[in-house]
């Protein structure tokens, strides 16, 4: 049986401010409705290395979700953060700063990392997906052309893979695609299905 199928008995939740995780559920034909985003904080233990942040936020924002779940309810939060030399590239607080995270990523390796959990009443499920991207080496002119036109100030690293400077920076990536937009559907997918099998 298709995972949406399987679904008709639930009533699948995403909590999230992200349009780019809206869409992406609805072009992979999974049905849900949106929930009340989580207002948690995003703060996490200094331990964490950065590829464990993204899951223990997606708990956090599962566990500050407001309303109570219903039975057949299963609930979606998810984080994403972007890794350059083992730290974590923030979202850009203006266009100055948008302009020095594109600087410190062009021409190098970086990691993405999202963490999603799924949770209904007496289960919980948490899994991370990580992506590599290589920008080549990016002009200023370049950098401040897509900060202007596009101001990516609500992304973290300051850059929408999905928009032009996807098209024109991005050499190659290491992994899922759309983990890199916000939520790694390939994953997801798995994920779901098993956790509904589960019971």
């Amino acid at each position: 049986m298709l995972l949406h199928e399987k679904l008709k008995d639930y009533r699948l939740i995403l909590a999230s401010h992200s349009p780019r995780r809206r869409q992406l559920l609805r072009d992979a034909g999974i049905p849900y409705m949106l929930g009340t985003p989580c207002e948690a904080e995003e703060t996490y233990p200094p331990s964490l290395s950065p590829e464990q942040i993204p899951a223990f936020l997606s708990e956090r924002k599962s566990e500050a979700y407001p309303e109570p779940l219903r039975e057949n309810d299963i609930l979606i939060t998810a984080d994403t953060v972007v890794c350059l030399e083992g730290k974590v590239l923030g979202k850009p607080k203006d266009r100055e700063d948008a302009v020095r995270i594109l600087n410190a990523l062009s021409g190098k390796r970086h990691r993405v990392v999202t963490g999603a959990t799924l949770r209904k009443p007496g289960k919980k499920h948490t899994f991370s997906v990580s992506t590599d991207v290589y920008f080549r080496p990016l002009t200023g002119e370049e950098i401040r052309y897509y900060v202007n036109r596009y101001e990516p100030f609500d992304k973290a690293g300051a850059y929408g893979i999905q928009e032009w400077i996807g098209y024109v920076g991005i050499e190659r990536i290491e992994g899922s695609f759309y983990n890199v937009m916000g939520l790694p559907v390939q994953q997801l997918y798995a994920e779901l299905d098993r956790f509904v099998d589960a019971g």
